[in-house]
């Protein structure tokens, strides 16, 4: 059993798509970030960063913490959803080193300055908005020719779909990079995607590029 530790945040919805495609049984624990509750001591020893996502896998009583690392862990558990091969193991690294230290933390400032805090500061808005286009450039020729973001459905794919499915927030068009959108909607497709953006149940609707 995974004691799923999360709220509906990109984050978040990264390890609920791999709980949800792997079929393992997990119990959902609703952190709401809106009232502190990431700051409660009892969730302090799971995740000593008081940040979501965080599990305890009781099969060996272990808490992991950070996406990447939760993702990793039950690829491994699972033997699902990961490249083994030497060279697509370490293409598969790459990619999700790139999603948690590009598109995760910019897009995430794009959020705060363009939905959040619009009108605040124009030069953050300019400057982090640049930056999450590039970024999406980036995923939009790596996907050329291929399905999924290393060419087979990975971990990677799950990483990087919730951040590209705050689009609207971030005021970017889709329809712009045209392998992104495919891919996107590829993803959308999945049921596993679709339960896992009401994890834990929420009413956003699912974001679909016009």
């Amino acid at each position: 059993m995974i004691e799923f530790y999360t709220w509906f945040t990109p984050n978040g919805r990264k390890v609920a798509i791999m709980l949800e495609e792997t079929g393992l049984d997990y119990t959902v624990h609703p952190i709401n970030i809106g009232k502190g509750e990431q700051h409660a001591p009892e969730f302090l020893k799971v995740s000593p960063n008081n940040r979501i996502p965080a599990i305890v896998d009781t099969d060996n009583n272990l808490s992991i913490f950070e996406s990447g690392a939760i993702l990793l862990y039950l690829a491994e558990k699972t033997g699902k959803f990961a490249l083994t091969d030497p060279i697509g193991k370490w293409k598969m690294m790459e990619w999700l080193m790139w999603q948690m230290g590009g598109p995760g933390p910019m897009l995430g400032q794009v959020h705060h300055f363009t939905h959040y805090n619009k009108g605040k500061s124009d030069y953050a808005e300019e400057r982090y908005l640049n930056e999450g286009k590039r970024l999406y450039n980036v995923l939009n020729t790596q996907l050329e020719g291929k399905d999924y973001i290393v060419g087979d459905y990975t971990i990677v794919d799950m990483a990087m779909w919730p951040w590209a499915a705050r689009h609207n927030w971030q005021t970017i068009d889709l329809n712009d990079y045209p392998n992104v959108k495919r891919w996107y909607m590829t993803m959308l497709d999945r049921p596993a995607v679709q339960r896992a953006w009401n994890v834990p149940e929420n009413d956003q609707p699912l974001p679909i590029p016009e």
